[in-house]
């Protein structure tokens, strides 16, 4: 079984009073980048791994996309999805990254935010999405930055009056599971190299068109002062990546 943290009621209820989660794409930080790789999503057909609310596939219709699909494991977050999204060419499924299945070629685009460092086999993820997109699909995705998954503390190294000397980087080849407390204890992530990223792509038969790390903007630090220490190290690694023009053949 999939680890489903979001279905506890008290994590769900602490992540559902983040900034990303009251106030959508404008309160994640990393999303002014995330925005800046996606293709034209004019007449698109969207697929949005690890969905959550549905703030992607609502964001990809505005744009112009022809349909959008979100999966997720999670009942209460697709609950909300639902609750949200008044739109009958938006469809959502209940269902964990790795087992979900695809037509080969249903669509032009597979984007994720913030889901995959959760997936235990992410090369078996990109052979799937590989098959997914059709001819000169593009595949972009977030992830924690590997320097940032590490560690499975993921804090600060703190000084003797607290405050915040330096974040540390040990154990980075280590690549596996990481038992991490974020709003609640053991959760589960896998730390994988930039390498690791990089060469399952390749592998999968994807061109990598860009990668960024981004920081936060000075807008966003206008609005949010206090995240102004996330600047000092990434945080978020952003891929986008790309198949050939080649027929796959039939579904």
């Amino acid at each position: 079984m999939k680890q489903n943290k979001y279905d506890d009621a008290p994590f769900f209820d602490r992540y559902s009073q983040m900034a990303r989660s009251v106030e959508g794409l404008d309160g994640a930080g990393e999303w002014p980048a995330f925005r800046s790789l996606l293709p034209n999503l004019a007449g698109k057909c969207v697929l949005d791994l690890g969905c959550g609310f549905g703030w992607h596939c609502r964001y990809v219709r505005e744009q112009g996309a022809r349909a959008a699909v979100g999966v997720d494991l999670s009942e209460k977050m697709l609950a909300r999805a639902m609750a949200e999204t008044n739109d009958p060419d938006i469809e959502y499924r209940r269902c964990a990254i790795e087992d979900a299945t695809f037509q080969i070629g249903q669509f032009d685009l597979v984007m994720s935010s913030l889901a995959l460092h959760y997936v235990q086999h992410f090369g078996a993820v990109c052979r799937k999405v590989f098959d997914w997109l059709a001819p000169g699909g593009a595949f972009v995705f977030s992830v924690e930055h590997p320097m940032f998954t590490a560690l499975a503390a993921q804090d600060w190294c703190l000084g003797p009056a607290g405050e915040r000397r330096h974040w540390p980087v040990d154990h980075y080849q280590d690549e596996g599971v990481r038992h991490t407390s974020w709003m609640a204890e053991d959760v589960v992530k896998y730390h994988r190299t930039l390498a690791s990223y990089v060469n399952a792509l390749v592998d999968s038969g994807f061109h990598i068109a860009r990668l960024a790390e981004p920081t936060l903007t000075a807008e966003v630090l206008a609005r949010r002062p206090e995240w102004q220490d996330e600047c000092r190290r990434p945080m978020f690694m952003i891929l986008s990546a790309i198949t050939e023009g080649e027929d796959k053949g039939a579904t």
